[in-house]
């Protein structure tokens, strides 16, 4: 059983869960720098819902790999 934090405190597996959605966020932010680089393609003012986007991909891909690493 995992022992909950303690009020305004943060534990070990609080700082893992921040610094994994921290990783997600920043790929998706370079894929969004990626995808209009290479091209040429421009998100203009829907840049902040294509990171959110992009943000979502990685973390779905991330939890198929790690799921088929279970099998």
């Amino acid at each position: 059983m995992v022992e909950q934090s303690k009020k305004y405190e943060l534990n070990k597996e609080d700082m893992t869960k921040v610094g994994k959605g921290a990783l997600i966020a920043g790929a998706g932010a370079i894929l969004v720098y990626l995808a209009e680089v290479i091209p040429g393609i421009d998100f203009g003012v829907y840049t902040p819902i294509a990171v959110a986007i992009f943000g979502i991909g990685a973390n779905l891909v991330r939890k198929w790999i790690i799921n088929n690493k279970k099998r």
